[in-house]
């Protein structure tokens, strides 16, 4: 895997975005680096907080659209700064996944949107407080099959990707949903781990920001 070609097909790619009026936006950045042995990702392990519903969640760094941002590209850009310390303003922005409805139980009018980023190496990381922990990660390592590994929450089996120890870094929900969207738009669609009455379910159940 190798990130000219990814940059070869995600400019091919036309994103699925969600145009609705009266929504709200928020952002996600995608953010690969090249690595010795291949593309790396950047991740992060949200912070525990009493009352969060993400408290603990593995996510890409993002957050909601403030009125300053110009677009929702910008929010991911300030997001990305603000939660791990890493510049993207002059990072080369590659693509555009298909956006994501929020959670239509509890943010039924909120959008997000999910750029993807390359740099030249992988930077150093300056976590703030939301933020437990952010790593870079072997994207070719997401689609190995023996990662990928049930996720329990409400009550559910999620499909999920083992990223480092077993109960804090798997990565489920919204943030699986854009893996799923990334590997799509450059031909490597990820194992399929979906039974019908799973995928209708967590159209109710996974996350929004």
């Amino acid at each position: 895997m190798r990130l000219e070609d990814i940059r070869r097909a995600l400019g091919a790619h036309t994103a699925q975005e969600i145009s609705a009026a009266g929504t709200r936006r928020a952002a996600v950045a995608m953010v690969l680096a090249e690595h010795e042995a291949g593309p790396s990702v950047l991740l992060i392990e949200r912070a525990r907080r009493a009352g969060d519903p993400w408290s603990g969640h593995m996510a890409f760094p993002g957050g909601r659209v403030d009125p300053g941002d110009a677009h929702p590209r910008e929010a991911a850009e300030r997001e990305t700064l603000e939660e791990v310390g890493l510049p993207l303003r002059e990072a080369a922005c590659i693509g555009r996944l298909d956006d994501k409805q929020g959670n239509p139980r509890t943010h039924p009018a909120l959008v997000i949107s999910g750029f993807v980023y390359a740099l030249p190496g992988p930077a150093i990381l300056a976590p703030n407080h939301e933020v437990q922990e952010a790593f870079w990660f072997p994207l070719g390592a997401l689609a190995d099959p023996a990662r990928h590994v049930p996720y329990r929450a409400h009550s559910i089996d999620f499909p999920g990707i083992l990223v480092g120890d077993p109960e804090r870094h798997v990565v489920w929900g919204l943030t699986y949903s854009f893996l799923e969207s990334f590997f799509r738009a450059i031909g490597r669609p990820l194992p399929n781990r979906w039974t019908p009455e799973l995928h209708a379910h967590t159209r109710g159940m996974e996350r929004g920001l």
